[in-house]
């Protein structure tokens, strides 16, 4: 564990956990995230964001409220807010960073909002074909339903009137229908009963088998520590941790610092 020493009082501060993050920039990977900084009108909100995803990985993207963890996820999908302006994102050797957010969806990112935009009036079947409407399109209906047997039996049924596991389902299912390579999930146990975030991990393994990359937000951050392959803790808008969801799980101190847990 490397100390961060106080050069004013030449004592030694607290643990760096940053140790890793320096490195995470250079390593090869299949998406990167380098030193991107965002802005929400003049608040400053993501402050030097920097790391690595290798194809097929879980990254669990954590810290507390306000960390800047869904703006990180908005900024990579290239939305409008917050506005980038400092940085780059790599996807499969294609640069986002110069993107719009429909350019972006073309070559491969997804973003599953907090909020899952559930289309009122349309039923499952017609909300992820209006997903189809354009190319390039990803899995078709028939393996979507493979995949969600529930959405399959709810097809004709409003979307907005599923329950919030289901809802949860379709705007993955959404996702999936598009071509993806990575998948951005905001908050996908929000308000969700153990047994269906249960189901939720269960189908989000079945997708890393398919070689999609995933980066999930998260405030159960334990649930997704124990989904995920690696971990990076934000605060403040920057990184302050990036290693492996383990190294999380086995070190209090850490969680304390930054989770609260």
């Amino acid at each position: 564990m490397t100390l961060i020493e106080d050069t004013k009082s030449g004592k030694y501060d607290k643990p760096d956990f940053s140790r890793h993050a320096n490195q995470a920039a250079t390593a090869p990977a299949f998406f990167s995230v380098w030193d991107m900084h965002a802005y929400y009108g003049e608040s400053y909100i993501v402050q030097g964001v920097s790391f690595n995803v290798h194809e097929g990985e879980i990254l669990a993207l954590l810290g507390r409220n306000g960390a800047g963890k869904t703006s990180t996820l908005r900024a990579i999908a290239r939305l409008d807010d917050p506005h980038l302006t400092h940085g780059e994102i790599w996807l499969d050797h294609q640069p986002l960073h110069t993107m719009k957010s429909y350019e972006a969806s073309s070559n491969g990112i997804q973003l599953v909002p907090e909020d899952r935009r559930i289309i009122p009036g349309l039923t499952v079947e017609e909300n992820i074909e209006l997903a189809q409407i354009a190319p390039p399109i990803g899995w078709s209906l028939s393996r979507i339903y493979e995949l969600f047997p529930r959405l399959g039996e709810r097809r004709k049924q409003e979307g907005v009137t599923l329950s919030g596991g289901e809802q949860q389902m379709l705007a993955v299912a959404r996702a999936l229908a598009r071509n993806i390579k990575v998948l951005l999930l905001d908050e996908p146990y929000e308000g969700l009963a153990p047994v269906i975030v249960d189901e939720i991990e269960k189908t989000l393994n079945i997708i890393k088998e398919q070689g999609i990359t995933t980066v999930i937000v998260e405030q159960n951050a334990i649930r997704a520590l124990m989904l995920a392959d690696r971990a990076v803790i934000l605060d403040t808008g920057t990184v302050v941790f990036d290693g492996t969801a383990q190294d999380v799980l086995d070190n209090e101190e850490l969680r304390a610092e930054y989770l609260a847990i």
